[in-house]
């Protein structure tokens, strides 16, 4: 669970957050709503830790951000999984060595573990193993983004950031990103936080979602609860 309490955030003086308070729930999908400037994104960097806060209190499971070491917030970026917009997947390595990526340079396995676990992320989202030596550019933008996946649960994250996952898909594609999301934020007990403005993924997945305007809090509920 992640809490964020009496959130600020300013840029050259300009308040982009505006005191928000919300709670991320453990095992759910947690969302993040608004129109194109409204403060989606840089709160969602600032629940990371990418952007400093002027003031008010980020807690994973109680642990206040702020408060933490170099280390401790280098062991928190271990529990962290990101699905980047436009997936960030490395063009010049294959789909094997972009979900192993993060194994090779953030955990201790050896170069067959990592594989291994690498397989099996890959599996998870459903990409055969005839495509695993393949490069992004020889897979379509649905599979770009399912193996984006698999590269941000390599690790066994405990928090799921992703931003605008559909972004660039077509609607159907876009309704299977939704459903492998959700099974995987409640098959491994994830916090996932999702930016979006897919009314579409909202309707779909939404168990607990803010609405975000002019950098304010202006409603939280669910998918069954949205005006």
């Amino acid at each position: 669970m992640i809490e964020v309490k009496n959130l600020n955030k300013s840029f050259d003086g300009k308040q982009v957050l505006k005191n928000i308070s919300a709670t991320f729930y453990k095992g759910k999908v947690n969302q993040i709503i608004g129109q194109s400037g409204g403060g989606k994104t840089v709160l969602m960097k600032s629940i990371i830790g990418l952007f400093p806060i002027d003031s008010g209190e980020v807690l994973y499971n109680g642990r206040n951000i702020a408060d933490m070491s170099k280390i401790e917030i280098k062991g928190l970026r271990k529990e962290i999984g990101m699905l980047f917009q436009g997936s960030a997947l490395f063009d010049s390595q294959r789909v094997i060595e972009n979900v192993m990526f993060p194994l090779v340079m953030f955990s201790d396995k050896d170069p067959a573990e990592a594989r291994d676990r690498a397989e099996f992320c890959l599996t998870r989202v459903d990409i055969k193993p005839q495509a695993f030596d393949l490069y992004p550019s020889e897979i379509s933008g649905g599979m770009q983004k399912r193996v984006a996946i698999a590269r941000a649960i390599a690790l066994q994250p405990k928090y799921l950031f992703c931003d605008e996952p559909n972004s660039g898909l077509d609607p159907k594609t876009s309704l299977v990103i939704d459903d492998l999301l959700s099974t995987i934020t409640k098959e491994f007990d994830i916090t996932t936080i999702i930016n979006t403005h897919d009314m579409n993924s909202v309707m779909g997945i939404g168990e607990s979602i803010i609405f975000i305007s002019d950098g304010r809090k202006e409603w939280q509920g669910n998918k069954d609860t949205v005006i």
